[in-house]
């Protein structure tokens, strides 16, 4: 099972502290262990997943003390880099107003300091940077806003960022850059990386429009189904993207593991398939194929899964796959699909990747192979449960005896739900700001306005709200069958804790 562990390095945006956390950084990325899937450096600390069936909290304890010594490692030398801004955001009167300024004052000001990049993450390529001028260190919002614009430039404490694509988010925007901080398309991708130093530049233009997406289906192969209608969001998609949360990239991945493997599984073990989400799409065989469908759903008990044979020219209308939010469809020989960073899955506010469209071609990866399709996860009834959907949490990084007592009381209902997370309403909960740091996988995430969110897949892998609990790891694929509209109750369990602490 994966664990996650934050080696904290200090407290707080220090320059002296960022230089261990990146030196430290440098020697990981130059020998990462295999049991070590992911790391995520931040301003104090690096989060790193790891598999605790082969170590365990005192043998990684162990390795970071020898990773976090001075020996060893090359120091780099710090660019300096001038990002031209059009200042107009729509939070920069009320920045202005707060700060006692004029306008215009705001963006001088803002000008007028060199920042620190001090960590990249939350979505691909977002630069977190340090510190600002104290008239401008003002508080996130209460709510974030669904839809930040791209190359928007916030104001977070003593933090100033840029949102590389559009994507929810809480900092008071000021501005917009006139340049691309990431670009898939580009070499580099990211213009920034921790250690640069960062000048704006007040400046007139308009914004770039976002890249072009990166085209994940492949492009050779034996065609087997034609997408005449696509659904509302149907993805490729393999087991996941690891290794790459430190440049912003989400996990991705399919938001219930456990339908996906076993759709995988029923047609040959290639670790692809579609994931369909509600209402999925109209398929055409261009040839003769046996394809594997499975699901679950939150709110029953039981599974389902099978497989459809169809001849060629005949359609398979998955515009109501099942109960659940998601399910999955996989072909004998895996779809062909192309990889970014070591993955086929998509990243969409990174635009790696895109949903079906009509038109497209699903194409073979391999040679179907003439066995027996498998049977390795046998349909158990769906019966419909009572009640909310039951989702175990252990304490989390800011774990307070309030907010888990607030957590565990009530039923919240799920107002909005995307592969990013959902939002929860209900009784408010203790939240606040922390430290921007790395976010685990199933994090409860809690702003100041006391509204929870569940951060799923593509939940953004840096942070700066409070995280009072995480998600059983084994109740994420549950939580993945999460819409708008169902019920949810939390219960506390004693398992060991979500997390390891170790202090550098």
């Amino acid at each position: 099972m994966v664990r996650g562990a934050y080696l904290v390095f200090g407290k707080g945006p220090s320059p002296e502290v960022a230089r261990r956390v990146a030196k430290t950084a440098r020697k990981i990325e130059a020998a990462p262990p295999r049991w070590l899937l992911d790391w995520i450096p931040a301003y104090d600390s690096i989060f790193v997943e790891f598999d605790e069936g082969v170590v365990g909290c005192a043998e990684l304890e162990a390795w970071a003390t020898r990773l976090a010594s001075d020996e060893g490692g090359e120091e780099e030398a710090a660019r300096v880099i001038e990002v031209p801004v059009r200042y107009d955001g729509p939070d920069l009167a009320e920045v202005a107003a707060r700060a006692g300024l004029e306008p215009g004052e705001v963006a001088r000001l803002h000008a007028g300091t060199e920042y620190l990049v001090y960590a990249v993450g939350f979505t691909p390529g977002f630069p977190f940077m340090a510190e600002l001028p104290p008239p401008l260190r003002l508080p996130r919002r209460p709510a974030p806003r669904p839809r930040v614009p791209a190359h928007s430039v916030g104001l977070a404490g003593v933090q100033t960022g840029i949102y590389p694509q559009e994507s929810p988010g809480g900092w008071n925007l000021i501005g917009r850059t006139l340049v691309r901080v990431y670009d898939p398309h580009r070499d580099p991708i990211f213009l920034l990386q921790p250690g640069d130093r960062v000048r704006f530049v007040p400046a007139e233009g308009e914004p770039p429009p976002p890249p072009e997406p990166v085209g994940l289906l492949g492009r050779e192969g034996r065609p087997l189904l034609r997408v005449l209608e696509p659904g509302l969001l149907t993805l490729p998609l393999d087991r996941g993207r690891h290794r790459a949360g430190r440049y912003g990239l989400a996990r991705s991945g399919p938001l219930d593991a456990r339908a996906f493997a076993a759709a995988a599984r029923m047609v040959g073990g290639a670790g692809t398939a579609l994931e369909l989400n509600l209402a999925g799409p109209l398929l055409e065989a261009l040839e003769g194929v046996t394809v594997a469908l499975a699901g679950t759903g939150p709110g029953y008990d039981g599974r389902w899964a099978r497989t459809v044979t169809l001849r060629k020219g005949e359609t398979l209308d998955l515009r109501r796959p099942g109960p659940g939010a998601r399910s999955y469809l996989a072909l004998p020989g895996g779809l062909a699909l192309a990889r970014f960073m070591d993955s086929a899955s998509p990243d969409l506010k990174g635009r790696i990747g895109r949903p079906l469209a009509a038109g497209d071609v699903l194409l073979q990866a391999t040679p179907e192979r003439t066995r027996r399709l498998e049977r390795v996860w046998r349909a158990a009834p769906l019966e419909p449960r009572e009640g909310p959907v039951r989702l175990r949490i252990l304490p989390g990084p800011q774990a307070s005896p309030e907010a888990l007592a607030a957590l565990a009381a009530g039923v919240f209902r799920v107002g909005s739900a995307d592969r990013m997370g959902l939002r929860l309403e209900g009784a408010p909960v203790l939240g606040g700001e922390v430290t921007s740091e790395g976010v685990p996988l199933g994090a409860v995430q809690v702003p100041p306005g006391g509204s929870p969110m569940l951060l799923l897949a593509d939940r953004g892998t840096i942070g700066g709200y409070a995280k009072p609990a995480v998600l059983h790891p084994a109740d994420l694929p549950r939580a993945g069958q999460l819409k708008g509209g169902d019920l949810v109750r939390f219960v506390i369990v004693e398992d060991a804790p979500a997390y390891c602490m170790i202090k550098l």
